[in-house]
């Protein structure tokens, strides 16, 4: 099979192939850490860990960074208004990050750099972008990109320079030349912490928020690369001045693919913390299992818009637990992915397909349906294994089914009749200990058994 991604740059479905055989490397950008995690990271994080995991199971060596924002405006705003330092507050928010991600399943990324330990690599960019003329000083000590002399800027976003100034909706700040110039580094100002300045041949300052990926980026995976990601919001203006930034200081193409994921719409909102419409990863997980909450978003293409709500939850809880279900029954043999076998080439089909999570979901569940009709552990065992290329299916079935949070039984009649003749026969074979597992199975589903001299009846509750 050929993997083929949407890439935003061509705007079309490319076929992959890395620039170095074998090896993927991939950049995300990450979390500026003033706050907690919302669903909207959650799901950014997630596409892209899926993104990996596959690149992995399809056999490729991944250098994967994500990177963390550590000094932004906002993480300079909260720390004054609670009274910490800068780097407590960074430090708290960045081991809540890696809880709330840890909790999903989220893999860390084989780099998470922080902007401040790049501080001299991105003013070594500025000074070559300021060497070639695409970058000036203003009278107040900022350093600003000039938008107009890169020739390739708005090829991201697809759009001219004309439409994109009649899209600005802010005056020219004093000291640019245009609205869309942007700052790669910032003067001091007062009443600004000494932990958010650093010397520069600028003067005392910080960098742009745009300029530490791309100084990043390079940095560790080199000028040219094979994947940059981020949701949505980042095409314009973030990754369009990655680009500019990046290929005017080096002159040549940053990313060969750019992927972006969907947002989080809440009431048909984006959801965001600007809007104030928004649920951390914690006040969720609150309300359903990590598991769970990781098949919600795994139901939606990445790149298609993912609707929160507690129904849709509820209704991902219940789907997972039909797979769930499955293994319960069977306990999975042990299995090495077997490409050939055919539930195995329509999984792998769907995700060399942009990643099409929801159809390589659908054969999950085709497979469970075989797996409660013939009771095959080999089945099982592929079940459980294409699942944990996605994150799923990994924790122990019967403890999965107990604490997934519902009181309803996750068995069906057939499946619970299934069960008590697997009893029968285990009594009958003298196997007392395996018909006890089994009645205790059922307990556990909330099934109560009822011996009789006419046989085995049951009932829920």
């Amino acid at each position: 099979m050929t993997l083929r991604i949407y890439n935003t740059l061509s705007r079309r479905l490319d076929v992959f192939q890395p620039l170095e055989p074998g090896h993927v490397r991939l950049y995300v950008c990450g979390m500026t850490v003033y706050d907690l995690c919302h669903l909207g990271h959650a799901r950014s994080m997630l596409a892209f860990d899926v993104v990996q995991r596959w690149f992995k199971a399809s056999g490729y060596r991944v250098s994967y960074v994500r990177n963390v924002t550590d000094i932004d405006d906002k993480i300079i705003a909260r720390a004054l208004q609670n009274g910490e330092t800068i780097t407590a507050l960074t430090e708290r928010m960045i081991e809540a990050l890696h809880q709330d991600a840890d909790a999903l399943g989220i893999e860390r990324p084989t780099h998470e750099p922080r902007a401040t330990a790049y501080v001299p690599q991105m003013l070594q960019l500025i000074e070559r972008l300021e060497e070639k003329g695409l970058a000036y000083r203003t009278r107040d000590g900022d350093v600003n990109y000039a938008v107009r002399k890169f020739p390739g800027y708005g090829k991201l976003s697809g759009k001219s320079l004309d439409e994109l100034r009649a899209g600005e909706r802010v005056a020219v700040q004093e000291g640019k030349h245009d609205p869309l110039d942007f700052a790669l580094w910032k003067a001091a100002k007062a009443g600004e912490p000494a932990q958010a300045q650093w010397d520069s041949r600028y003067g005392a300052g910080r960098p742009g928020w745009h300029i530490e990926c791309s100084a990043m980026a390079c940095q560790l995976l080199g000028q040219s690369f094979d994947i940059h990601g981020g949701g949505a919001d980042l095409q314009f203006p973030h990754h369009e001045n990655e680009i500019a930034q990046s290929e005017g200081a080096s002159g040549q193409p940053l990313a060969r693919f750019w992927m972006h994921n969907g947002f989080v719409r809440v009431d048909d909102e984006k959801m965001s913390k600007s809007l104030g419409n928004f649920f951390t990863i914690r006040e969720v997980l609150q309300k359903v299992d990590a598991q769970s909450l990781r098949f919600f978003m795994l139901r939606a293409h990445y790149r298609s818009a993912l609707t929160y709500s507690d129904a849709h939850l509820d209704d991902a809880r219940a789907a997972l637990k039909r797979l769930y279900t499955a293994l319960s029954l069977v306990p999975p043999a042990a299995q090495t992915l077997d490409w050939q076998q055919p539930h195995a080439q329509r999984f792998r089909a769907a995700m060399d397909d942009d990643f099409g999570t929801p159809q390589a979901l659908a054969v999950l569940f085709d497979l469970a349906s075989e797996v409660n009709r013939s009771r095959d552990a080999q089945l099982a065992g592929l079940l459980r294994a294409l699942g944990g290329t996605l994150g799923l299916l990994q924790d122990d079935p019967l403890a999965h089914l107990q604490g997934s949070g519902s009181t309803e039984s996750a068995l069906s009649a057939l499946q619970i009749e299934a069960l008590i003749a697997e009893r029968a026969a285990a009594k009958r074979a003298k196997d007392f200990a395996r018909a006890d597992r089994l009645r205790q199975q059922l307990q556990d589903q909330g099934v109560r058994l009822k011996d009789s001299a006419d046989g085995t009846h049951w009932e829920r509750g």
